[in-house]
């Protein structure tokens, strides 16, 4: 048991240095971009590189973690050669079209640092302890976003270079976290590695309860990147300038980061279907203010209310998947929802530089409104007991709680 229990905590340990040096990676590259580059474009295209090539990326690493009978010991390797990865990027910023080969394939690292290790949690935490861990989980991605940022913006005053040290260095450090995680058992039958990605997809798209929650989880994402570029303009507009806008980030990230906290202490009683729509109506109501905000007050209120949804959605959305993802394709589907998120995420971002303000938050906000419906549209979602998964439940005999087919 102590066991058991110590490998969670190197799990937690390991998530949250992975996903803060997520969240320095992207500050560190775009200011060392710059600074190196003299100039903002071939940044973010640096940057981009390094994004979009997570969409491709996800599905692989997912299948290859499925197949290990020692996962932790891929997940390691991913990390380390991420690491490797930004350094080579570091080391090429000189040269532009090498800089963004080397950003492209390192991307298809991406997934290691967010969506492999949630796919993981199962293996170091009991079934009745896992709606608490996935709030935890989600707790660890606020935290992030709140430390990774300030410290990025911090070492990066000192110098450019050691930020992206530091960077390096946050995701070596989760290394030994990842060795730590348990075996899983051996796969009761052989089947290729083609075999097994086209399961992991025809799950997503067959399983009802898969299908909904990656649609709405990644509807819900374009609504968090158009939201994202909007800090800035909201920031020039209410707060004296638009480098204010990142202290938006910062409180919504709080909000999250307490929600997340609180859910973890006590679990909501409501199924996860419920939370999720729960939490995106919050975020819409925190949205729409932002949108129509008259002053600085309200829209620091509105930012707190807007990141307390994310918290519980974001759980919600793992103890979904989780319950649905048959076991031996667990480590997939987790990883490409992630992946599919990211992607939808940056469609938003795109989408909101070419709207109004105004119009792009009130957008961000619908989208909110229309996942939530997309989650809970079938019929009213009932309890079925954790650790069945959907798409494994025999057709003639669905349960009270099961969604029609």
């Amino acid at each position: 048991m102590f066991a058991r229990y110590g490998a969670a905590a190197a799990y937690f340990t390991g998530a949250l240095s992975a996903r803060t040096a997520d969240e320095m990676s992207a500050p560190a590259l775009l200011l060392l971009g710059m600074a190196v580059l003299g100039s903002e474009r071939p940044a973010s295209l640096l940057f981009a590189a390094l994004t979009v090539a997570s969409a491709v990326g996800g599905p692989l690493l997912g299948t290859l973690m499925d197949r290990a009978t020692r996962p932790g010991r891929l997940l390691a390797l991913a990390l380390a050669a991420y690491a490797a990865g930004l350094a080579l990027v570091t080391a090429l910023l000189g040269h532009l079209a090498l800089a963004i080969a080397a950003a492209l394939v390192t991307g298809l690292l991406a997934p290691s640092l967010s969506g492999a290790w949630t796919a993981r949690l199962a293996d170091v935490l009991p079934e009745k302890h896992l709606a608490r861990g996935h709030s935890l989980d989600a707790a660890t991605y606020n935290v992030a976003a709140l430390a990774g940022p300030a410290a990025a913006g911090l070492i990066t005053g000192i110098d450019a270079y050691w930020a992206m040290a530091a960077t390096i260095g946050m995701l070596v450090l989760a290394v030994p976290a990842a060795l730590a995680l348990p075996r899983q058992e051996p796969r009761a039958t052989a089947t290729s590695f083609t075999a097994d990605l086209r399961a992991g997809f025809s799950a997503i798209v067959r399983a009802p309860g898969l299908r909904r929650v990656t649609a709405a989880s990644m509807v819900a994402f374009l609504g968090t990147g158009m939201l994202i570029v909007s800090c800035p303009p909201l920031g020039e507009r209410h707060l004296g300038g638009a480098g204010h806008g990142g202290l938006l980030l910062s409180l919504l990230a709080a909000g999250a980061m307490a929600t997340a906290t609180i859910s973890a202490r006590w679990p909501p009683k409501r199924g996860p279907e419920s939370v999720f729509a729960l939490s995106a109506l919050c975020i819409a109501v925190g949205l729409a203010m932002l949108a129509f905000a008259p002053n600085a007050a309200v829209l620091v209120v509105a930012a707190v209310l807007a990141g307390a949804g994310e918290g519980p959605q974001l759980a919600a959305v793992f103890d979904i998947r989780h319950r649905e993802a048959p076991v031996r394709l667990r480590g997939q589907v987790f990883t490409t929802g992630a992946s599919l998120k990211i992607t939808a995420g940056a469609v938003g971002a795109a989408l909101a530089g070419a709207l109004p303000l105004t119009l792009a938050l009130a957008l961000a906000a619908a989208t909110q409104l229309l996942a939530a419906a997309m989650l809970m549209g079938s019929g009213r979602a009932r309890a079925r007991p954790r650790g069945t998964p959907r798409c494994l439940q025999r057709p003639q005999r669905s349960t009270p709680g099961s969604y029609p087919g």
